[in-house]
């Protein structure tokens, strides 16, 4: 198939940041793109070509959006499966495909699944509902702390939470949810597979994870993760094993626990362009958007190796800070040596909401950390 300068039409489900990186490809490739988002202001809708308003979750806004292109593509979970598996049998490419999907958009399932097929993971309880926590704790079935995770819609550091006290428990959400135990682990890791239907697959190097310790968001992404090549080795593989179970096509972010015995843990994936490979962008031969157009039109993939040392840094929105955005002493940061910083296009900030990252490069990644820093603490995401 043409996808370059045709009638070919790639379908993207979601028009958050992600879609509008993924949109730079496409319009960098003149592949024609339609997108499916619930809010009139998503960041994907400047860079389009067709942008259609519907919920994600609903049966007939995904059905008949889908029915419309002929490759259907993902930037968030959160979709309605139902639609997508009757899109799938009646013919409609569907990548990541929707028997992947199950297993991920559940927290619960995605767990149960990683016990099934010995895949190396935290301890964890499965609860229909949170007032049943409170009775485990009680019955010594379950000790305090712990790592609370929402089954389903949980993004951005929302959906998790240490759990310390009963105090704590009166403030989780009642839906399914599960619980799993407290790592003390060394580092917290990623690794991003990428498979083509045709079946060629690459990895990104290991990135390791710094995070904020209040809203549980990544705050930076050091690539390559500073560890022993053999724990390196040992996470690529894991990502790898997870990556063939799951049979996922285009990207899957594999992210990990290095615990302090070097035991390798998987936490959780995502199956697209990730938190973790925004570095990529300016680091990589290849960077992840790009690479994900590849695998799910089934394209040789890409390089995967670094040019340089990457960082990455999160930009959100200021505690105490809601309203119209101001990105303040951007100058600033502009004049310092391999910084570039990324505008999401979300107009409205709130405290913690995601609204931009920056990506530092350097030869050296020790000095890479160092203006990382610098960078951390001159911008604020602030309102007018």
């Amino acid at each position: 198939m043409n996808y370059f300068s045709s009638h070919f039409k790639l379908g993207i489900l979601g028009g958050g940041q992600l879609g509008k990186m993924l949109l730079y490809e496409t319009r960098k490739f003149d592949i024609h793109t339609k997108v499916l988002e619930a809010s009139e202001d998503a960041p994907c809708k400047i860079a389009c070509n067709e942008f259609v308003l519907g919920n994600l979750m609903d049966f007939d806004a995904v059905y008949d959006f889908g029915k419309q292109v002929d490759v259907l593509t993902i930037e968030i979970e959160n979709v309605n499966l139902d639609a997508l598996e009757k899109l799938e049998e009646e013919g409609v490419k569907v990548y990541p495909p929707t028997k992947a999907l199950r297993i991920i958009q559940n927290k619960a399932t995605q767990k149960l699944f990683y016990v099934d097929k010995g895949i190396p993971t935290a301890d964890f309880s499965r609860f229909a509902y949170a007032s049943e926590i409170e009775d485990a704790v009680e019955n010594e079935a379950l000790d305090f702390p712990f790592v609370w995770k929402a089954a389903q819609f949980g993004y951005d550091g929302q959906g998790v939470k240490i759990v310390r006290t009963f105090d704590d428990l009166k403030e989780l959400p009642p839906g399914e949810c599960i619980t799993e135990k407290m790592i003390p682990f060394k580092n917290e890791l990623a690794v991003i597979v990428v498979r083509n239907p045709s079946g060629q697959v690459v990895t990104y190097p290991v990135v390791e994870m710094e995070f904020h310790p209040e809203a549980n968001q990544v705050e930076y992404v050091i690539c390559p993760a500073r560890i022993d090549e053999n724990v390196a080795e040992k996470a690529q593989e894991i990502a790898l094993n997870v990556s063939r179970e799951i049979g996922h096509i285009g990207i899957l972010a594999v992210e990990m626990f290095q615990t302090q015995d070097d035991k390798i843990l998987v936490n959780e994936v995502a199956p697209r362009p990730h938190n973790s490979g925004h570095y990529s962008i300016e680091a990589s031969y290849t960077n992840q958007f790009e690479q994900h157009i590849r695998a799910i039109l089934d394209l040789p993939l890409g390089r995967t190796d670094s040019k340089v040392a990457g960082i990455m840094v999160n930009l959100v929105g200021a505690e105490g800070h809601t309203g119209d955005v101001v990105y303040e002493n951007i100058r600033e940061i502009m004049a310092m040596e391999g910084v570039t910083p990324h505008v999401y296009g979300k107009k409205q900030t709130r405290p913690f909401r995601k609204m931009g990252h920056v990506t530092i490069v350097n030869e050296d990644i020790n000095e890479a950390r160092r203006i990382a820093q610098r960078v951390k603490e001159t911008i604020h995401v602030v309102s007018q």
